[in-house]
């Protein structure tokens, strides 16, 4: 199957040269649309661009000397030529599909780049699933870089990950050919704090010449932040407001404003370019995290880039940080992100620089997606066994797993709370009054069971905890192996025997999401790799995820894209509150504790 090489620049700079003097026929002329130059924010009417060996050559008001008897001429009919867009920082997992059927999805949506961080399969299958990761993005039409996971785990000394990353592994990553830089520094505290792990893993990187990317979550922007910055990060993508915006550009790093499946940072923050009136070179568009839903039903960074406009931002504005941003963030303004000559030829056909809707896409020079339809082929990796097994509990689970005990003769319970916040990662922590009914805390609405089962090292272990916002009703259940980082195994429920069954069922299947009511199944999304992801077809696995999210609605939750706010309850890197398979987590204070309060 073709892998989709591309020549460098040094390797067709003579022929890139001969098709602008008009020695040569390009390859293909794109003429009678308005070209949105990113580099100088103007609409070029009436410019042309010649592509040949998958760059452009010419780009200028008449192409007419570069077309050749070959040449293939596409008319634009007065559309818009755009960059190709590029997602600054994301994890393809969380799109529960491999890289080959997540470029698939994305490609009808405008995406060209991905700048991509698998940390979530280094949780469970360490430097090893990051290559699988990383050579199966090198086989796609469109340009995917690879970040090496920085954090696994990602608090150490407060959860247990499949696999951990250090030094040595990063030093060996940066040789590979896919690799831009650092993905997320998660483990904020321990850069503050001095880390030796921590700064040499960051030095291994800056050796290399490559970017660090940062993870900020907390919302003190004194002096910790500041010595955050000092460790070195580029930049940062956790804040969630004007201020968080401003503080990271003024300390040299980007700002990168996400807008994910239930990430919604953009409104908050975009004021410091729209009404503050800050350089907006320095902010980048970027999704994070995105299931397979909103990719299929929504749209991927066209949907940000949609967004970012609605929120009061210029269009061209917009574009430059979903495209020559970011590119020149990674130090790749001469390979993408604009349409200029020697750049790979990524170009996007609009009719409408604000509705942005994606009529024919190009990469590489070649049509990739038309009319919302991919052309062209996304090559799977043969996908190991050993990848495919990774969901070990080490006994079957019962209802008895899933009790917390009260202190003996107590009528009720003050127990710390992980409390659900709509539409952001923070959670809150609360404290409530819980009943004890046969010896067992027995919380009601709102308030339900969280677990956490260990499914690694198959040692039988469950953590339980208190969790509330969910609005579950009714004998319910739900599981999923998606649990970052350390993507154990995280099952909310509100009835003990629901609570066994689904996670029992995960482990038959190898890992996904299951939803149990009333002892019976009404939801299963299959994630058979890591158990973090699926190699089928995007739309037959957004069609699962979409009876995930109505069977979560049928039992009771309101919450917009749930299972997003589900699969993050046990990162221990973004306060307040936490489980891990070692307890309760205050991240606030970085340290375990208890679940329910001396009295």
């Amino acid at each position: 199957m073709e892998t989709h090489s591309l020549k460098s620049w040094a390797d067709c700079a003579a022929t890139l040269v001969a098709v602008a003097a008009g020695r040569t026929a390009a390859d293909t002329v794109i003429r009678g649309g308005k070209l949105v130059n990113v580099h100088t924010r103007e609409v070029l009417e009436g410019w042309q661009v010649a592509i040949s060996e998958g760059r452009f050559a010419y780009v200028g008001p008449d192409a007419t000397h570069c077309i050749g008897d070959a040449t293939k001429v596409i008319e634009a009919g007065g559309r818009y030529l755009i960059p190709g867009l590029c997602d600054g920082h994301m994890h393809i997992e969380s799109g529960m599909l491999t890289p080959a059927e997540f470029t698939a999805a994305v490609i009808p949506h405008g995406t060209t780049t991905m700048f991509t961080d698998p940390h979530e399969i280094a949780n469970v299958l360490g430097l090893d699933g990051v290559r699988l990761m990383h050579d199966e993005a090198l086989l796609q039409p469109v340009s995917i870089y690879t970040q090496m996971p920085s954090c696994a785990p990602s608090a150490p000394g407060l959860e247990t990950t499949g696999y951990e990353i250090g030094p040595d592994d990063v030093a060996e990553a940066m040789t590979w050919p896919g690799i831009i830089g650092l993905g997320e520094m998660m483990n904020f505290p321990g850069v503050v704090s001095g880390s030796q792990q921590m700064l040499a893993e960051i030095a291994e990187v800056q050796k290399a010449g490559k970017t660090v990317g940062g993870h900020y979550a907390s919302p003190d922007l004194g002096p910790d932040f500041h010595a955050y910055a000092a460790g070195g990060p580029a930049d940062d993508h956790e804040g969630t407001c004007e201020a968080d915006a401003i503080a990271r550009v003024r300390q040299g790093m980007r700002s990168m404003m996400r807008l994910g499946s239930a990430w919604y940072d953009i409104e908050t923050q975009i004021t410091a370019v729209t009404e503050k009136g800050l350089d907006p070179r320095n902010f980048i568009l970027c999704t994070d995290d995105c299931h397979s839903g909103t990719l299929v039903n929504d749209g991927h960074m066209n949907r940000v880039v949609r967004h970012a406009i609605e929120c009061g931002c210029d269009p061209i504005v917009a574009l430059q940080m979903a495209t020559i941003n970011t590119a020149t963030h990674f130090g790749l303004e001469r390979e993408l992100g604009s349409i200029a000559p020697g750049r790979r030829a990524d170009v996007i056909l609009t009719s409408d620089l604000e509705r942005l809707p994606i009529e024919t896409v190009f990469a590489r020079g070649k049509v990739v997606a038309e009319a919302g339809v991919i052309t062209t082929d996304c090559p799977h990796l043969n996908w190991p066994d050993h990848a495919r097994q990774t969901v070990r509990l080490g006994k079957t689970l019962g209802a008895s797993d899933f009790e917390i005990a009260a202190p003996e003769g107590a009528g009720e319970v003050t127990a710390n709370i992980i409390g659900v916040v709509e539409n952001q990662a923070p959670t809150k922590a609360l404290k409530r009054q819980i009943q004890v009914k046969q010896g067992l805390v027995s919380p009601e609405n709102p308030v339900c069971q969280i677990a956490l089962v260990e499914r690694h090292r198959a040692t039988g272990d469950v953590v339980n905890a208190l969790v509330e916002g969910f609005g579950y009703t009714g004998d319910m259940a739900m599981a999923s192996t998606v649990a970052h980082d350390s993507h154990h195994m995280i099952v909310v429920g509100t009835c003990r025997e629901n609570m066994a069954l689904a996670a029992n069922r995960l482990g038959a299947v190898g890992g996904g999401v299951t939803i149990f009511k009333d002892g019976k199944e009404i939801a299963l999304v299959e994630l058979p790799i890591a158990g973090l992801m699926s190699d089928a077809p995007a739309a037959d696995v957004a069609a699962k995820a979409d009876q995930m999210v109505a069977a979560m609605q049928d039992c009771g939750c309101t919450l917009n894209n749930a299972y997003m706010q589900h699969s993050l309850l046990a990162l221990v890197v973004i306060p307040e509150l936490r489980i891990s398979d070692l307890g309760l987590v205050d991240v606030t204070r970085f340290e375990l504790t208890d679940l329910i309060e001396e009295t």
